[in-house]
């Protein structure tokens, strides 16, 4: 089955990456500050109809998968219907037209100009965000195609998450992972993150977030984490905390000066919050009650524990780092 998983993500990526070169191609040939009228014309046709078809071409290869995937787990089973591929074609993930979404990167170009960059720098921007709009379009086209192939799929009941590294941390959190068939799929922009069909007897976990983590290099560790963040790990602090804290980061200033504090985990139903065990308060314009008291972020806890690793577990455990 990895193996399965394996070679469809390959497919997709050898699709998305033929699609970019090709808009590359086609983007290049343009100076900057003729981009927003090209777009209109000729060149964006061309690179809608590139987009469009590595949209089908990723489509078209999703119910073959989970049929083979199925199979692998001796779940063999006419599917309850068949995937219209072309259905989900020229449609943006956010269900805008297409086209639409692609003439984004031209009013970046125009913007950037406007503003006084040189005109390679303005190509440049413009590219870029093609580029990730393009790729995350096609991955987003072969994730909702499996989506649809795995309802029709009467054995198949999940899936489970495949996470390849380099990956982000917020991915890597959710490596391994099962869902429902029917649960929508996380992502962010140019995620490449994959789906693996699964029914319940098959299940099988894949790379948890600490094996992903262990195979990362002291290096790319430092660089998704922060030297703070993997100190608090080798502590013993729980890998889904110290990424979840990152996401509500903000400074603070106090009497020892600025630090840095989190407002994840902090509500009612929050770990850090039950942890702390401080009051709460409604905050104006907030949908939930949160802690009266910051949650510490590990590099501030490093800070103020020293070298102290007693204190450094305590102050982890408190702020619900270690749990």
């Amino acid at each position: 089955m990895a193996e399965l998983a394996a070679e469809r993500y390959s497919q997709v990526q050898s699709v998305s990456r033929g699609v970019v070169a090709a808009i590359q191609a086609l983007w290049r040939d343009v100076p900057a500050d003729r981009i927003l009228s090209a777009m209109q014309g000729d060149t964006g046709r061309q690179i809608l109809a590139a987009v469009m078809a590595g949209q089908l071409t990723a489509a078209e290869g999703a119910q073959v998968f989970v049929g083979a995937s199925m199979a692998a787990q001796g779940a063999v089973a006419a599917p309850l219907g068949g995937l219209d591929s072309a259905a989900l074609v020229g449609i943006a993930s956010d269900g805008r037209p297409l086209a639409s979404l692609l003439q984004l990167p031209a009013i970046t170009t125009a913007r950037s100009l406007a503003a006084g960059e040189s005109a390679e720098l303005a190509a440049v921007r413009g590219l870029t965000q093609m580029a990730m709009m393009a790729a995350t379009q096609i991955a987003d086209t072969s994730r909702a195609a499996t989506s649809v192939a795995m309802a029709a799929h009467p054995r198949c009941i999940s899936y489970v998450r495949v996470v390849r590294l380099p990956a982000c941390a917020r991915c890597i959190i959710l490596s391994g992972r099962q869902y429902s068939y029917s649960t929508g799929f996380k992502r962010h922009p140019r995620c490449d993150c994959g789906m693996q069909p699964m029914t319940d007897e098959e299940w099988r976990a894949g790379d948890s977030p600490e094996d992903l983590f262990r195979k990362m290099s002291p290096e790319e560790q430092r660089k998704r984490l922060g030297p703070a963040g993997v100190k608090a790990l080798e502590a013993g602090a729980d890998l889904g905390q110290v990424i979840n804290a990152r996401r509500g980061m903000a400074t603070a200033a106090t009497g020892r000066g600025p630090m840095k504090v989190t407002t994840e985990g902090t509500t009612k139903r929050g770990i850090a919050a039950k942890a702390m065990g401080t009051e709460f308060e409604k905050v104006p314009g907030k949908r939930y009650e949160r802690a009266t008291t910051a949650r510490l972020m590990p590099e501030t806890i490093f800070k103020l524990a020293g070298d102290n690793r007693e204190h450094q577990i305590a102050m982890l455990k408190r702020y619900g780092y270690i749990v």
